[in-house]
């Protein structure tokens, strides 16, 4: 598999979550029943070991990185010997240099094509710093850059970085989830700017999926305009009702495609935020998104429950609600029936 033509091709990729039961373990069978749906939904990847995934699995108490990431990688090898296409594994990256260099190394060895690099772990240094940790977690597999909201545990990187990174030879794509437009401008222009063609740009603003898929970033550079598009999606939101991104993902394709762009788009985009905004907990800060991801597949029967490895991570009050309203408002952008047509065969 051409990674870097399977990414400018443009793919939903969901970023994984844990699955555990009402005593906080974690469950093989349902964490296998959720790979398989992403796979059957028609996802051209997987992102595991992320923040959806919960970075505490990392933490030696719970000792489940390594777990996760081979169960992850196993049960995609399996599905696909079923009906093979191209599917790109990607694992999350984490922790300063020392550490990404040994979770590269494993997820290399567990069959992973790409890194998601994270760079949670400097937030006080200097952007040259971030730059050079990057180059040397590349070295050891082909990397994800991750522009990661604040709000979620990430930092601010301006443009001077994002030209950098553009320049390190094994990055092939960038997630973008800043949730910020200023600074996703900052990301394409330097992108564009850099005249890789070949790094393929992917939204992680899970508050604008539509509208950064649908717009065409055009900018000055070298005395002549340069046009960018993100091609797809990595994205926690793209964890449930993953069967109808898959179509909306397609239909956008083809709207991008056409000579004059449907004023009806936007509504879609409003359509899109608003179920976002009852799934990541937006009116609470945020504190309820891996909880209201896991409400959602719960209620489908691919999770026992809600539960995240950090007891205070919880639903917040009226947040059920909220997905209960959402769900009933915007029923072409849930998957319900897909799921139920299948939930046994996954969950076998």
């Amino acid at each position: 598999m051409n990674l870097r033509a399977h990414l400018l091709e443009g793919h939903v990729i969901p970023a994984q979550p844990l699955a555990l039961d009402a005593n906080r373990r974690f469950s093989e069978r349902h964490q296998r029943a959720i790979t398989r749906y992403y796979v059957a939904a028609g996802t051209g990847g997987l992102a595991v070991g992320v923040h959806s995934t919960q970075f505490e699995i990392r933490e030696p108490r719970h000792g489940l990185f390594r777990p996760v990431l081979e169960l992850a990688s196993r049960t995609i090898d399996e599905e696909l010997a079923r009906s093979p296409r191209p599917f790109i594994k990607i694992s999350g990256i984490c922790g300063r240099t020392d550490q990404a260099l040994r979770e590269a190394e494993l997820a290399v060895s567990l069959g992973y094509h790409a890194g998601l690099v994270s760079l949670a772990a400097f937030k006080e240094d200097a952007e040259y710093v971030l730059a050079a940790h990057c180059a040397r977690v590349a070295e050891a597999i082909p990397i994800v850059g991750f522009y990661l909201q604040p709000a979620a545990g990430g930092r601010l990187a301006g443009h001077g970085f994002w030209r950098k990174f553009a320049e390190i030879p094994n990055a092939i794509a960038i997630k973008i989830a800043p949730f910020n437009r200023y600074q996703t401008i900052d990301v394409v222009r330097a992108v564009a700017e850099s005249g890789r063609e070949d790094l393929a740009l992917y939204t992680g603003n899970d508050d604008t999926i539509v509208v950064d898929l649908l717009t065409p970033y055009t900018f000055e550079s070298g005395g002549r305009r340069v046009t960018r598009r993100i091609a797809g999606g990595l994205l926690g939101h793209w964890g449930v009702w993953t069967n109808s991104a898959v179509k909306l993902l397609d239909e956008i394709k083809r709207a991008r495609a056409a000579a004059t762009l449907d004023a009806r788009w936007l509504e879609r985009a409003i359509a899109v935020t608003d179920m976002n905004a009852a799934l990541f907990d937006a009116a609470n800060g945020f504190r309820g998104c891996i909880p209201g991801i896991l409400e959602v597949l719960r209620r489908q029967g691919l999770v026992p429950s809600v539960h995240c490895l950090n007891p205070h991570e919880m639903l917040s009050v009226g947040q059920a609600d909220e997905l209960t309203r959402v769900s009933g408002a915007y029923p072409e952008l849930t998957d319900d029936a897909f799921v139920a047509a299948h939930l046994d065969r996954w969950l076998a």
